[in-house]
């Protein structure tokens, strides 16, 4: 029996754990910190690293926001944490002012969110895969924290930042492993891919920018792969990127949203779901257009788009490892077979609520859920402030939905930087309210 080197063994009571220290719970720290809060709060990371989507992180590719809407310059602009301060440290920001595109590189953006964490190591346990979260009983309300090791950590409130579950569709999900995929893990997959076999045929399932990005990226670096994406939609759609549609990114759209009834939070969802869902930047989209065209004039077909697809079935051959999906046209009903080496889903991240899509709350939050109020489509209530909202008498903690609340909150909350600072400075406000320090 492995022995408990826990926390609780020592009789430490945090005033607030965070799980998961990515950008969201990194601006978070960077918010209690300027309210004298940061003492007795611990951020529990599974990576052994800080590291931003590390499996998205492709070559020429470039982040999907300004720049200034970092961890902290929304709120906080004269902040030592800011975007341009790291420029400053490390002698870029005049080649940045320099530089004609309208974003810098992603490879950038991980590394100012790597720069920023690593200025608050002493507040995150790095290699620390959480395993449970629950409710202590008793009259001083606590929470908590099981990891994989054995350690356990109590603390006065939680900050849940570990991100959105990705989206597997039901098809897909009992082949998913060696050679099916969600893009969340593209990069190491298709390195060992193309290591391990030459003539590849990889099926690319989504109409994302992800979706694009990646078929652009395997066309790169591996010119002699066959790519074929398979999308539901006629062609690839460019997001709507209009300044009046871009202004669902304030801070008073968020009181708009969250004040509206949720048929109308539903109704303005699928009005604007292209500024952020199932549609690309105008730059990829005409890249990949480009590609179509010069191989058409070399006569060499190595990127292949199925559009109006439905897939109807998936399998999966025991001899030779070979993934087959059967698809159907969805206005001539034309049926088709593409067998392939290898698939990669881009194909998103649950946000809450019963649709097929959506997921009613995280897994990790199982154990919080019965004394949690629901909302009348099936997902979980996030008060504004973005706490679990607790049924009457219910002696709970505060738990904080640290970037998962689009639903209820809109498109700022969507996996997003754009209003990430500005949430942070609205938890750590609620924590002082809710939580005394100690």
């Amino acid at each position: 029996m492995k022995s408990k080197t826990s926390v609780c063994q020592t009789n430490r009571v945090y005033d607030c754990i965070g799980i998961g220290f990515g950008p969201s719970n990194i601006a978070l720290a960077i918010a209690l910190e300027e309210r004298g809060l940061l003492e007795n709060v611990l951020f529990l990371e599974a990576r052994d690293h800080h590291s931003w989507h590390p499996n998205m992180m492709l070559p020429g590719t470039d982040i999907q926001h300004n720049p200034l809407r970092d961890l902290v310059t929304l709120r906080n602009p004269q902040s030592k944490y800011g975007f341009l301060c790291y420029l400053k440290e490390n002698d870029r920001l005049l080649d940045y002012l320099n530089l004609s595109a309208p974003f810098p590189p992603r490879s950038e953006y991980t590394g100012y969110i790597d720069w920023v964490a690593r200025q608050f190591s002493n507040n995150a346990k790095l290699s620390c895969v959480v395993s449970s979260i629950a409710p202590v009983e008793g009259d001083d309300p606590l929470v908590r924290v099981c990891d994989c090791e054995g350690s356990e950590y109590l603390a006065r409130s939680l900050s849940f930042g570990a991100g959105r579950s990705p989206h597997i569709p039901e098809k897909f999900s009992k082949l998913m492993g060696d050679r099916v995929i969600h893009l969340t893990d593209y990069l190491s997959s298709v390195e060992r891919w193309t290591s391990e076999q030459s003539n590849l045929h990889i099926g690319v399932v989504g109409g994302s920018q992800s979706a694009i990005e990646i078929i652009l990226d395997i066309n790169s670096r591996t010119p002699w792969v066959k790519v074929t994406n398979i999308s539901r939609g006629f062609g690839f759609k460019q997001k709507d990127l209009s300044p009046f549609t871009e202004q669902i990114y304030y801070p008073e759209f968020v009181d708009y949203f969250y004040s509206s009834s949720i048929n109308s939070q539903k109704s303005l969802t699928r009005e604007l779901w292209r500024s952020n869902y199932g549609a690309a930047d105008h730059d990829v989209i005409d890249e990949l257009n480009f590609k179509l065209y010069e191989q058409k004039v070399q006569s060499d077909e190595k990127i292949v788009l199925l559009q109006n697809k439905e897939i109807e079935n998936v399998s999966s051959s025991s001899t030779d490892k070979k993934i087959m999906l059967e698809l159907s046209d969805r206005h001539s009903l034309e049926r088709q077979t593409v067998t392939l080496d290898a698939v990669i889903l881009a194909t998103g991240f649950k946000n809450f609520g019963t649709g097929p899509e959506q997921e009613p709350y995280h897994p990790l939050l199982e154990n919080l859920i019965d004394s949690t109020v629901f909302r009348e489509d099936g997902g979980v209530s996030i008060t504004r402030d973005y706490r679990l909202q607790k049924l009457n008498g219910a002696k709970t903690p505060p738990i904080y939905i640290n970037g998962l609340c689009e639903s209820s909150h809109g498109f700022g909350d969507a996996g997003s930087f754009s209003l990430l600072s500005i949430r942070a400075g609205t938890i750590a406000q609620s924590l002082e309210e809710h939580v005394v320090p100690t």
